[in-house]
């Protein structure tokens, strides 16, 4: 018989930073369209493991000097690379023991619904009355909150009392029924401290209106998100004159927190942010660290320098300087 001490082993043997288990009942009264019972009836517990996002990732972004590391290593490299080959054989080890099991990492690009939760017309159709249109999105915060990982901050970012907001998540389904964690009941971790409201460079957190939803007995709360400024502030980007996410936004430029004079290509399907989490993880985290509720602690504070702006009603300074100083080094 497979338990769940077995599985959590094998999983962080696979590279996994945190493994938690939850029993599919904790999933009752959830939308159709979320219910990963949906996907597999016959599924008796979901695994969820989580994988840090570097510190160091961050600090390219942190001092303004290099991007793409984060998008790379910290958001696409960890979702099409590295969690779908440990959920694959995670996946491998728990059918040699003879239970179905199915590979969820962080994606879910043919969901039915939009990033609000609607329908999306004219996208699909349930193939049997009373089953979910396909395909059906497992909400992977709520994923991580009932199998007892951490809990979900005013930002809507899931939280764990290892790294706080720096990780991200996938899913296992299976038939096989393991022992479920606990909800998390530890240490505080959001404080309403408002800081990812404050340093959300375009203002897609509320300060005032919420989303309640009960999950497990539980309610829990966050900030409501304005799906459309954090996706356009995600990018670099703001609205003005111009055409700066070019073939995705017309009347959008550069925002002060944006280096770059046109939006960078994707990394990894969809790596390609440029905010770096400015307010719903750097911000976050540094107050978490300040607060010292993580586990996983550094030697020196994440913040050593004042925050940067970009200044793009001025003429760019170092570019006539930088010319000048690479033709020298050619001569």
């Amino acid at each position: 018989m497979l338990t769940a001490e077995e599985v959590k082993k094998k999983a962080k043997s696979l590279g996994a930073d945190l493994v938690g288990i939850t029993s599919m009942d904790r999933y009752e009264g959830a939308p159709i369209q979320m219910d990963p019972r949906q996907i597999m009836p016959e599924a008796r517990s979901m695994i969820v493991v989580a994988f840090r996002v570097m510190r160091g990732s961050l600090r390219g972004i942190e001092e303004g000097t290099f991007f793409s590391n984060y998008s790379a290593m910290g958001y696409g490299g960890i979702t099409y690379l590295f969690m779908p080959l440990t959920v694959m054989n995670l996946c491998r080890y728990i059918e040699d023991h003879g239970y179905e099991a199915i590979p969820i990492g962080h994606q879910s690009d043919w969901r039915a619904i939009d990033g609000k939760g609607n329908l999306k017309p004219n996208f699909s159709r349930p193939v049997a009355p009373g089953r979910a249109n396909p395909d059906v999105m497992i909400h992977l915060r709520i994923a991580g909150y009932l199998a007892g990982l951490g809990e979900i901050g005013y930002s809507k970012v899931f939280l764990t009392p290892q790294f706080g907001p720096r990780q991200r998540l996938g899913v296992i389904l299976t038939e096989a029924e393991l022992e479920p964690d606990p909800i998390y009941n530890g240490p505080k971790l959001c404080n309403r401290c408002m800081a990812c409201v404050r340093e959300c460079p375009g203002s897609a957190i509320s300060a005032t209106k919420t989303v309640k939803v009960e999950l497990a007995g539980n309610l829990v709360e966050w900030g409501e998100l304005d799906c459309d400024a954090c996706d356009l502030a995600f990018r670099g980007g703001m609205k003005g004159d111009g055409e700066y996410i070019e073939g995705w936004r017309e009347g959008t430029v550069p925002s002060s927190i944006s280096p770059f004079y046109k939006k960078p290509r994707n990394l990894y399907n969809t790596g390609q942010a440029v905010c770096g989490g400015r307010g719903c993880v750097r911000a976050c985290m540094i107050n978490l660290e300040k607060r010292g509720v993580l586990e996983n602690k550094f030697e020196k504070p994440f913040r050593r320098r004042k925050p940067w702006l970009v200044d793009w009603s001025q003429p760019d300074e170092t570019a006539s300087s930088n010319e000048a100083g690479n033709k020298l080094e050619a001569d």
